[in-house]
This record gives C-alpha cells, sequence and structure tokens, in this order.
C-alpha cells in the first residue's frame, strides 16, 4: 500500500524542528500577494526533431555543428545524446521522489559549468554514454515500469530535440508526468519545443546578480535569460497540481542554492518570484547543501554557508508569502550525489545477446 504523503504544511520559523521526507522540510504560504499578470507567450515546437547544423539550442549560442559525429558544443553535448544514469532516485523533493522515486535520467555536458557543480563528474567531465533515440525511449519505459513517478530529465538542455522525438514515441505508452530539472539557463524557443511535452518544471534560479553570475558560472546574463524562461514554464504549466499521492502531477518548481556570502542575492532572487509569479501558484525549494567538494578558486566558496545565511533567506520566503520546501543542513553532505556509473543505460536485452 502506498505511503500517503502531506500536503506542503505550514512554514515555521528557521530552526523549528519539522518532520521531514529524506532531509527535506516541508512548507507552505502565509500570506498572498497580488501581482501583475504576466503576458502570454505563443508556444511553437517547429523543427523540434532536428539536431542543430549550428546550435542555439542553449543562451551559449556557439554555433556547434550538433549532426556530425564526435563534434561537440560548450556544453559537451555531441550528435547523440549522453547519458550517465538512469534509475530510481529518492533524494529529491517530496512531491518529486514519492514514495517509490522519481524515475532519473542524468545527462552528461552542461550549458553552464558552474565552478561548485555537485554532480562535476558528468557535468564538466561529461562522463557518459551515449545512447539513440529509440534507447532513450526504451529507458523512459523501463523507469515507468519499475515503478517510478515520473521522468526525470536532469540537465537535459543540449538534448533538447533528441528528448523532443524520444517522448512523442513513447505517446500513449508514457502515463507518468515528464520532470524538466534543469540549470535555469534556458533560450526560450528553446523552451516552446517541450510545449505539451513536459508536465512539470524544475528550474534552477541560481543568482540575480550578473556579477555572480559571471564569476562562478561563466554566464552574466544568466539571470536575464532564466528569469524569462521561467515565466514560459509557468505559461505551459500554469498554477501547481497535486495528485491523491501527494506528488505533483504539474507545476513549477523553482530550486534556489543559497551560497555563502550570497544572502542578499538570494533575498533579491525570492523578491523577484514573489512580484512576478502567483504565490498560490508555484512551489520553491530553497536547497541548503551547498559543500565545497574541493578547492575553488574563490575563497568564500570554501566554506558551508552558516546556519545564520540560510535562516535569514528561509524568513525572507516567510516574508514573502512563498511556500514549498526547505531543506535539513545534514543534507550538505556528498552521498547525497547518486554514482554516475551507467546503471539503466545500457539495453539489457543486447547485453545478453552473444557476440558474432
Amino acid at each position: 500500500m502506498e505511503t500517503e504523503k502531506k500536503q506542503p504544511a505550514p512554514l515555521q520559523k528557521s530552526g523549528a524542528a519539522l518532520e521531514s521526507a529524506n532531509f527535506w522540510r516541508e512548507t507552505s504560504p502565509l500570506s498572498h500577494r497580488p501581482r501583475e499578470k504576466a503576458a502570454p507567450l505563443e508556444g511553437v515546437r517547429g523543427e523540434k526533431a532536428c539536431p542543430p547544423v549550428s546550435c542555439r539550442l542553449c543562451p551559449r549560442e556557439c554555433g556547434a555543428d550538433r549532426t556530425v559525429k564526435d563534434a561537440k558544443g560548450l556544453c559537451g553535448g555531441g550528435s547523440l545524446p549522453r547519458v550517465a544514469r538512469a534509475a530510481l532516485h529518492q533524494w529529491e523533493e517530496p512531491c518529486i521522489s514519492g514514495a517509490r522515486g522519481s524515475g532519473t535520467v542524468f545527462f552528461s555536458g552542461c550549458p553552464l559549468g558552474c565552478c561548485f557543480c555537485q554532480n562535476r563528474e558528468i557535468s564538466a567531465g561529461n562522463f557518459g554514454r551515449e545512447i539513440s533515440v529509440g534507447r532513450l525511449s526504451e529507458i523512459f519505459l523501463e523507469l515507468q515500469d519499475q515503478g517510478a513517478h515520473n521522468i526525470n530529465l536532469v540537465s537535459p538542455t543540449q538534448y533538447t530535440p533528441w528528448i523532443v522525438r524520444a517522448l512523442e514515441d513513447v505517446r500513449g505508452k508514457l502515463d507518468i508526468p515528464v520532470v524538466w530539472n534543469t540549470g535555469g539557463y534556458e533560450r526560450v524557443g528553446t523552451l516552446r519545443m517541450l510545449d505539451g511535452l513536459v508536465d512539470i518544471y524544475l528550474p534552477d534560479l541560481k543568482y540575480k546578480s550578473a556579477e555572480l553570475a559571471g564569476r562562478y558560472s561563466g554566464a552574466p546574463d544568466y539571470f536575464e535569460q532564466a528569469s524569462a524562461a521561467i515565466l514560459e514554464m509557468f505559461r505551459q504549466t500554469g498554477k501547481i497540481r497535486m495528485g491523491k499521492d501527494g506528488t505533483l502531477e504539474r507545476g513549477l518548481v523553482i530550486r534556489h542554492l543559497c551560497l555563502p556570502g550570497a544572502r542578499r542575492d538570494s533575498w533579491a532572487v525570492l523578491e523577484w518570484i514573489a512580484e512576478n509569479l502567483p504565490a498560490d501558484g508555484i512551489l520553491i525549494s530553497l536547497m541548503s547543501q551547498y559543500t565545497p567538494y574541493r578547492p575553488l578558486p574563490y575563497k568564500e566558496l570554501n566554506r558551508r554557508i552558516s546556519s545564520f545565511e540560510y535562516n535569514t533567506v528561509v524568513d525572507k520566503a516567510l516574508e514573502l508569502g512563498l511556500r514549498g520546501f526547505m531543506q535539513e543542513r545534514s543534507s550538505a553532505k556528498e552521498e547525497y550525489t547518486p554514482p554516475f556509473d551507467l546503471e539503466g543505460v545500457q539495453n539489457k536485452k543486447r547485453l545478453r545477446e552473444p557476440s558474432i
């Protein structure tokens, strides 16, 4: 019998003890602030299934020819999807992981390249195995058969046209939500290719400051791109819709990783969210898990965030009436990063066939 999941509970002051699922603590609004409605955008898919000859999928717009074997863009993406792991994952937000786990597909490479990335082995190192679109479709169905609450596409942007084809191939067979789990550095035009195919958007909104975005991610235009992308995501999904089991069926969950020394930028991020999106229509996820897994060139990043820093960000969310999730401090551990070992990537039937 499936464990019943609670709806988000009242947000408590920082440091208050709450029961949690995994290392998460659930929160909800204290108040609702009226906002102006964002102007609607037209959704189109166009030449969705075509690998780009001159790649403009992400804001880097590097122009790589992604139709040529072994050619790679700045993100590390080549002519076929590269995947590092495809397995059930328990460490997402409770409304994503549920009782049985989220069917995560970790794609290799990344348009951003944050210096503090906890998945650096696959984002910067590009570890993974190239697979066909057909195999990607099979993976989606295999994860569904394993009981996944959803298909969770992690760092997928650089493979959008291939993913669109794979999702269209499983129409009528895949009956669980599709999650687009991204660093937020997206082009609106690329997101429009996904309209009607993605049910849940799970983007980061890392920075408001162009200085911080340029310093840590080499992307001073990050907020400009990510904020426009998030408005497009909300246009596609509308307000959150929860299932009877407490997992999310549709909607937008915005993640923000609190960084050491950057609490004022975190406040600015939350203020933008409150001013531009309905507090009762989205969820936020405030993450305390930042851990410097290796020495970094920026002295301020070579420590974990303090309880004071994190609590001031939570208090700002309280003040703004936002709801969603906050993390336990124990989440800042490397064991919450899954092993990138190609689990679920290879075709098991093919492996059992005798070699010729």
